[in-house]
């Protein structure tokens, strides 16, 4: 597979672009390579800067419509990056959200199965399960997983998106590589409830949110959890690292390649881990600085449970720590961005961006 940056011949397919990570990645195509982009999602809000480019053409549309599905697939690279992927909506809407997180993309990656198509398919850190505060690095290709019991409705997100890693790994013929993102943070992250988007968004956007509307942090079940958070400008780099090393390769007469081929890659930085507690107090720190207040101004943070913040059925993993070492040996990539960097950029967008709009 020929993939290299200044062939303007070269179109690539994202699918969710118009989201978090796909408006990032839309950007540094167009920015980093010659490349045409074919963009698909239900909205373009984040792109307005881009909708007239020379260079793409957006689809608003789904999924679930087959034909968009085959239109899809007839470009030689696709990334998939669309998802129902916020924790309220695990619980109220389970079977929607397995039917976006499995139906849709199993009948993407056949389509790219028949048309010889590269599927770069983004999973989720969450298919490794259950796991305890004092758990070790969650490794690729070796970790157990163990979900919470099938009355948890909260695990619907999390078993979509593993059935779909199994499908994908045994669907004959097909060029895939897995992305697990590890709580990928930046500008443009999910939205603020009541001005663009309905519901509760993750812990960034959720405690961004409170900090502007002068609202204590809710902290879930007092805050013990921990998450390495990952500047969505690394995530960005990884996909360059792993288009590089797809290019790099000649396939071989199966249609697969050593490398990238045939791999799911953990993307995270390990040296960021805090528990969601010690997030809440770097986030008051650095609001406190973003806005010139002193921090003893901002309501303290308070604990809630997590069936009264999110409802029946909610459980939760207690720590999630990537191994690595995988995306270091095969593509040479390794997260950079310290924690307080991605924090402050993030933060720093969400008050400018939403104090204009409230």
């Amino acid at each position: 597979m020929n993939l290299r940056l200044d062939d303007s011949s070269i179109t690539v397919a994202i699918v969710g672009c118009g989201g978090f990570i796909g408006s990032h990645l839309l950007d540094a195509v167009l920015e980093r390579t010659r490349w045409r982009v074919f963009g698909v999602d239900l909205d373009f809000y984040r792109l307005q800067h881009r909708l007239n480019h020379e260079r793409c053409e957006f689809l608003c549309a789904d999924l679930a419509d087959p034909a968009v599905v085959e239109r899809i697939a007839q470009f030689p690279l696709v990334v998939n990056l669309a998802a129902i992927c916020t924790p309220s909506r695990y619980m109220g809407e389970a079977c929607e959200v397995i039917r976006s997180n499995y139906d849709h993309p199993a009948a993407l990656a056949e389509a790219c199965a028949r048309s010889g198509a590269w599927l770069v398919h983004f999973s989720t850190s969450e298919i490794y399960g259950r796991t305890a505060t004092d758990s070790g690095e969650l490794v690729e290709d070796e970790s157990p997983m163990l979900f919470g019991p099938v009355t948890a409705s909260r695990w619907s997100y999390a078993t979509a998106k593993l059935l779909t890693e199994r499908f994908i790994a045994g669907l004959p013929g097909l060029k895939w590589t897995v992305v697990r993102p590890f709580n990928f943070v930046g500008p443009y992250m999910d939205f603020m409830p009541g001005v663009d988007g309905e519901g509760i968004p993750r812990v960034l956007a959720n405690f961004s949110t409170a900090l502007l509307r002068g609202e204590p942090l809710k902290l879930v079940n007092g805050g013990k959890a921990k998450r390495c958070f990952t500047s969505v400008h690394d995530a960005i780099d990884f996909l360059f690292a792993l288009f590089a090393a797809g290019g790099a390769v000649t396939d071989s007469a199966s249609g697969t390649a050593p490398g990238v081929f045939s791999q799911a890659f953990n993307v995270g930085n390990a040296e960021n881990e805090v528990t969601i507690a010690e997030l809440a107090g770097k986030m008051r720190s650095i609001f406190a600085k973003v806005r010139g207040v002193d921090v003893s101004a901002l309501p303290e943070p308070q604990n809630v449970s997590g069936e009264e913040y999110y409802g029946a059925g909610y459980d939760d993993s207690m720590r999630r720590m990537p191994s690595v070492a995988k995306a270091q040996r095969l593509l040479g990539f390794k997260a950079r961005i310290p924690l307080d960097v991605a924090l402050e950029e993030s933060l720093s967008w969400f008050v400018k961006h939403y104090s204009v709009e409230q």
